[in-house]
């Protein structure tokens, strides 16, 4: 089981009514668990930024060859996706 850890501070009022609303919804079971969440999702949002930056700094590195071997493999992908029919289980 996770421990908790304990955050006495002060947040902004529209930011309190936010994860209040979250409680009121449903959404959440306390404050402290919609705090959790809203948290979760800007950690989840970060690293996808971080994702991007690292992938786009991978795609700026490549050599010309190895770019075109990335292109090669993407065109292969592509099609070998249209074949494909994702409606059936």
């Amino acid at each position: 089981m996770l421990r908790r850890k304990k955050l006495s501070t002060t947040i902004g009022a529209t930011n309190y009514a936010y994860l209040h609303n979250m409680v009121k919804a449903g959404r959440a079971e306390s404050v402290g668990a919609a705090m959790d969440k809203t948290v979760e999702i800007a950690r989840r949002l970060d690293s996808r930024g971080a994702l991007e930056r690292q992938t786009a700094a991978y795609f700026k590195g490549l050599t010309s060859q190895a770019a075109a071997e990335e292109t090669d493999l993407e065109n292969a992908l592509s099609a070998a996706s249209q074949e494909m029919d994702f409606d059936q289980p």
